[in-house]
Formats: C-alpha cells, structure tokens, sequence
C-alpha cells in the first residue's frame, strides 16, 4: 500500500484522543463538567491578561491548550505492558521517565507514553500515564499468588485491536478505514466496565492490601481512570470545583503559584463510587475514576530538579494537614528561594528554553561570532520557556492517595526497580531532561548559525 494513503501518527493519536474525550464524557458526566469549567476560567484568565493571551499566541501554546489531555491507566502484568507500548506507537508515543511510586507507599511504577517531536507536541500533545502494578511487593504470598492467577485468565485487548496493531508495523501505517478501526479497537481496552471478573471476597481482600490493587486486578481491562484538561489558573479552578458540584481534593500538588511557572501542578475531584456486580451476582461499590487539572509550566534543567526536589521535601515536612490556602502560603515561602525570573532561571541553568530569531533578528544583518547572551540583549534573539510534558512522581502519588480513599503503605517504599520496569516494557524509557537539552541545543546552534551565515 503506498505510504500516502497512511494517515500520520499525530492525526491518529488527535482522532484517538478525542474520542477518549467523548466515551468518558458519557462514562462520568462530571468530567464534562470539569471541561466547562476549565474552558470558562482559561477564557476569563486571557481576556483578564492580554500580555500572556499574546505570549501564549506566539509560541504556538493556544492552539494546543484546548486539545491538551493527559489520561493514566494501570495495568497489572509485563504482557500487558508490552502491548501497550506497540499500542501506542501507532499514535506516535513513545515511553518517556521512569515513576517509582513506591517511595510514596504506592505499588506501581510507570512510564508516560507522549510525543517527542517539537511539531507532533504542538499538534495534539496527548499524554497516557501507565503504571504497572508491582505484585512482588505485596507481603503474602497467598494474595500475591491470586492476583497474579486472576491477571493471568484475563486479556484486556481485543482481537481486532491486535490485529490492527500488527497490521500498523506490518504495513508502516494505517489508512483512514483501518485507523478508524484501529480508534474503535483500542478505546475497549480503556473502556469502563461494571461487573468485576472476581467475588467480593476476593475483591475485598486485595482492596483490604491496598485499593489500587483491587482497582488493577478484578477487572476486564485497565479502564482509563482520569483524563486531564489543561488550565492557566488552577487556583481559580480549584476555587469554583465545589460550586459546580465537585469535590474537590484538599490541595493542590506541585510547585506554588509563581509568576514564572515551572514543571506540573494538579489537583482533580475525588474519585466516584460506582456502583459493580461481582461474580456470584453480589452487589458492592468501587471508588477509582476521577477528573483531573493541571497547569504546566517550564522544563527545569537537572540542577532545576534538584533545587525543586530539596524545597518540596522541606515544604512537605511543613504542610501535613493544612488546608489548601494554608499549603500554598507553606510553599510560597519555601519556594522563595527557587528563582521567579526567566532571565535569572536561564542564566543559573535552571530551566530549559527554546531560542529563535525575532522578526528583527531575521532582518537583521549578520553578525558572525556574536555570542547568545549579546543576541538577545539586541532583541535579535528571544528565549522561550520549553513547556514541561512530564510527571511528578510526588504529585502522581498525591493524586493518587487523594483518590484511593489516602491510604499508604510505607513497607512499599524504598523499591525503585527501572532495570525490571523496562524489562517488563520491552525498551529502555527515554530520560526526559536529555530530550529537552536536545531540544534546546538544537533551538541554539539553529540561530547562531542563521546570525553568522552569510
């Protein structure tokens, strides 16, 4: 089949996201009204700043803030791992960052499966974050050998979606027909489904462990348990959360509000209970869907990261128990030594930046030898803050417990395992902070050597 009758990668993952978007709409009707509200105070917040409407505009951010959506699915065995990699390579995602979750007393490890490439992100910069369930640290053997059994019988694919699958790495693509196919395919392995593949007695015993054990093991698939619009003031969003009916988790994750964001805050509404049929056609409830927010601010460098990780662990020894207002007056005076200036973040190698010409700079004669700092102090040159397109495993784990009722289990930290991770995945994860270094260099020698050329 000739490769132009292939749809690209980014038009599949758009098409794939969007129905996502629309099944779990009708799977949680409050996640539709999460998207009003997002979409309410992301249009309140550009008519109120037109300086940052403009900026947004110029970096090419407004075309993907309404499109922007990161989901998480767990799932419970290396196959199922595996296939989900080739799964969502057909939407040109790849895994990126390992996720030890265990060192905040949950039992998974993750990777997010994302676009890399500049334009596939400003596209449609869909994001699956995928943790798989870590059964050896479960401390009885009984229960662990149960689960495993359970997650043996079951298959969380279709036939037509592996086929599909096979088809996409046979081929080198898909046509309209067979991606088409493919979307309907795949969204049944995220698709939601009441009746448990278990007893109650065995669900409660598994949930008695810890509840995202239960959430992983006694269903058909992996259900997709969140998806997450893209907000420019999650204050404020988190604020209007109750008068539209949501209950909303006590803080919200992450970094404190600054003027010159940086990486990932999110917050979400708790997770609902929803009503299962277990095996014996006994009644019961599961609690483990929920709707998610999040801001994204800039990538830091991996001097960043360290500062960011140092204040967040002094902040968090500080913040047990307090109300959300409380937390981030905790983190504003923590996070005062972490620098809110771009201009000083770039030039201490704090945060990554993306540089191009300005429109004076392409008019601009040559400059052969002119150093960076000079080409920017001209106004030839702009630095533009990469948007981070990451995780925090702090976070993750935060939202996580917020929604699994807060419970943890302490003996489960300490048991980071990448070699295991990736085994399981079939590829090594790609280090994110060596994809935005790329990134940056790339951006650099690009208008240094349109400034000397002559």
């Amino acid at each position: 089949m000739p490769v132009s009758c292939f749809l690209s990668s980014d038009d599949i993952r758009e098409r794939f996201a969007r129905a996502m978007s629309t099944m779990y709409q009708a799977e949680v009707p409050q996640y539709g009204t999460l998207l009003e509200l997002v979409e309410r105070v992301n249009r309140e917040t550009l008519e109120a700043d037109s300086a940052l409407a403009e900026r947004l505009a110029a970096h090419g951010e407004l075309e993907r803030l309404d499109a922007e959506r990161h989901g998480a699915i767990r799932v419970g065995t290396a196959q199922e791992l595996a296939m989900l990699r080739r799964l969502f390579a057909v939407m040109g995602m790849v895994p990126v960052g390992y996720y030890d979750l265990s060192a905040a007393g949950v039992p998974v490890h993750a990777t997010a499966f994302r676009p890399i490439d500049e334009a596939a992100l400003a596209r449609n910069p869909f994001r699956i974050f995928t943790s798989l369930l870590r059964l050896e640290l479960i401390e009885s053997q009984a229960l662990r050998e149960r689960a495993a059994a359970i997650l043996a019988r079951r298959d969380i694919f279709t036939e037509g979606c592996r086929e599909s699958i096979s088809l996409h790495e046979a081929q080198g693509g898909l046509d309209e027909e067979q991606a088409e196919r493919f979307i309907a395919e795949a969204l049944e392995t995220f698709r939601w489904h009441r009746d448990a593949t278990v007893d109650l007695e065995t669900y409660e015993a598994l949930h008695a462990e810890h509840r995202l054990i239960a959430d992983v093991v006694c269903f058909r698939g992996p259900h997709i348990n969140h998806l997450t619009p893209r907000t420019l003031n999650i204050d404020e969003a988190q604020r209007r959360m109750p008068d539209a009916g949501m209950n909303s988790k006590a803080v919200i994750e992450g970094p404190p509000r600054r003027a010159c964001p940086i990486l990932l805050r999110q917050t979400s509404f708790k997770a609902l209970e929803e009503g299962i049929r277990f095996a014996g056609k006994r009644q019961g409830t599961h609690t483990a869907r929920f709707g998610e927010i999040e801001q994204r601010g800039m990538a830091l460098t991996a001097r960043g990261r360290e500062l960011y990780d140092r204040l967040l662990g002094d902040a968090r020894r500080r913040t047990a128990g307090l109300d959300n207002e409380a937390h981030q007056r905790v983190l504003e005076e923590v996070f005062a030594d972490f620098p809110d200036d771009e201009t000083v973040l770039r030039r201490e190698g704090l945060a990554f930046f993306h540089y191009r010409l300005t429109d004076a700079g392409a008019a601009a004669d040559r400059l052969d030898g002119a150093d960076l700092e000079t080409l920017i102090a001209q106004g030839l040159v702009e630095a533009v803050p990469l948007t981070y397109e990451d995780f925090l495993p702090v976070s993750a784990a935060g939202i996580f417990q917020s929604n699994l009722g807060g419970g943890q289990n302490e003996a489960y930290a300490g048991n980071a395992n990448r070699e295991a991770f990736e085994q399981a995945l079939g590829t090594p994860v790609a280090d994110e902070l060596a994809l935005y270094a790329e990134r940056e260099r790339i951006s650099r020698e690009s208008v240094l050597e349109a400034m000397s050329a002559e």
